[in-house]
């Protein structure tokens, strides 16, 4: 693919590259997001949520996740 058309792992027009869209589903499922409200995340979505977990300290990745999908509307408070 050409350089023009591909930047660090995300296709130009928002299409996100499958390893990418992957790795970002990954971290998300390790940092206690549930299986059923990450199937209604968008691709988008999960890659910019796990870049924002990868920002964070260890200690804080599981509560910003679940703050993530609550400040989207993706989970509701208990």
């Amino acid at each position: 693919m050409p350089r023009h058309q591909l930047i660090r792992g995300i296709v130009l027009g928002g299409n996100v590259n499958d390893s990418v869209a992957t790795d970002a589903k990954r971290i998300l499922l390790r940092y206690g997001a549930p299986i059923a409200v990450l199937e209604r995340v968008s691709e988008d979505h999960r890659v910019e949520f796990a870049r924002e977990i990868s920002r964070t300290t260890l200690a804080d990745r599981e509560p910003r996740t679940k703050e993530l999908l609550l400040e989207h509307g993706y989970l509701e408070e208990d």
